[in-house]
C-alpha cells in the first residue's frame, strides 16, 4: 500500500522537526536539565467522539475524530488549542512537523496506516506551543505560507526556470519573504513544549490488507499494546480496519511558572531533553 499523499505533502524546510527544549546553565558551568511542571491526564474516547481537557492559562487539549470522508477513516486528532477554540492549524500542529503528512498528532488509518498499526505506534511524541502570542503569529505564517503553495504538492510539469525583468524581482522578494516566514516558524517551535500521548487499551477491528513498509514496526509492536478486536461494521471495508474506542493517558511537560488547574496536580520535573 502506498502512502496517501491526497492530503497534502510537508514543507520540506520543516521535516527536520523541531529543536529540543534547551538546557540551562548554572555560574559553575554545569549543564541541568530546564525546570517543568508535569501534568498528567486520562480519558477515553469512543468512536466519532471527542474527548476534552483543560490544563490551565486558558488551553485545553482535545483529542477530536477524524472525519471519515470517501475514504473511510477512523480515529483522532490530538489537538492543543485555547479553550475557546482559535481554528486550524493548532498548537500542536504547529509545533509538530512534518505538516500534512504521517504525523505523530493522528491516531487513525490515514496515510496509509491500519488500525492496528496506528495503536502499535505508541507512545506517540509531541511538541506544543503555550504562549498565545505566538500561537497567534504561528498561526499567520503557516498561513502565509500555505497562501503560498509551500503546505500544498507541487504542480506536475511547473516551470522550473527563473523568469526576467521585474518579474523575476517580484519572484526573487517573494522567496525571501517566504524564507523569513518559514525561519520564523521554526524559531517560535523552538519556544514549545513537550509531550507524549500513549494508549492503554483500545478496541479495534484489524484492517486484512498487507502492512505498508514505513508501518512495518509498528503492525510488529501492536501486540504490545493493550487492545481487543471487534468484528468490522456491516458494509464497511475492512482494508484499513477500524478503530472504535481508546483509553489514554497524556503527559505534558509545561514550563516551570505554569499555573494549572488544583486538581490536575502538576509537579516540579526536569524537563526532556
Amino acid at each position: 500500500m502506498k502512502v496517501e499523499w491526497s492530503r497534502g505533502l510537508v514543507l520540506g524546510s520543516m521535516a527536520l522537526g523541531v529543536l529540543a527544549m534547551a538546557t540551562v546553565t548554572s555560574e559553575a558551568g554545569t549543564r541541568h536539565p530546564a525546570s517543568c511542571r508535569k501534568v498528567v491526564l486520562t480519558g477515553e474516547a469512543g468512536e466519532g467522539q471527542q474527548w476534552r481537557a483543560a490544563f490551565g492559562q486558558g488551553w485545553a487539549f482535545r483529542v477530536l475524530p477524524i472525519q471519515p470522508g470517501p475514504a473511510g477513516y477512523s480515529g483522532w486528532d490530538l489537538v492543543v488549542d485555547r479553550e475557546q477554540p482559535a481554528g486550524y492549524p493548532d498548537a500542536l500542529l504547529l509545533a509538530t512537523p512534518p505538516y500534512n503528512s504521517i504525523n505523530e498528532r493522528e491516531v487513525g488509518t490515514t496515510f496509509g496506516l491500519r488500525a492496528q498499526d496506528a495503536i502499535g505506534w505508541n507512545p506517540r511524541s509531541f511538541r506544543f506551543l503555550t504562549s498565545a502570542a505566538a500561537f497567534r503569529e504561528s498561526q499567520q505564517l503557516f498561513r502565509q505560507l500555505s497562501h503560498a503553495g509551500l503546505l500544498r504538492p507541487a504542480t506536475p510539469g511547473a516551470a522550473s526556470g527563473s523568469a526576467s525583468g521585474s518579474g523575476d524581482q517580484n519572484a526573487v522578494s517573494r522567496n525571501a519573504s517566504e524564507a523569513r516566514a518559514t525561519r520564523r516558524l521554526m524559531e517560535l517551535d523552538r519556544q514549545s513544549s513537550a509531550g507524549e500521548f500513549r494508549i492503554l487499551d483500545a478496541r479495534l477491528a484489524p484492517g486484512i490488507s498487507d502492512a505498508a513498509p514505513y508501518a512495518e514496526s509498528w503492525a510488529l509492536a501492536s501486540p504490545r499494546t493493550p487492545h481487543t478486536l471487534v468484528p468490522a461494521s456491516p458494509g464497511r471495508s475492512t482494508e484499513r480496519g477500524e478503530l472504535r474506542w481508546m483509553r489514554f493517558s497524556i503527559t505534558l511537560w509545561l514550563p516551570g511558572g505554569w499555573i494549572a488547574p488544583r486538581e490536575l496536580n502538576a509537579a516540579p520535573a526536569a524537563c526532556p531533553e
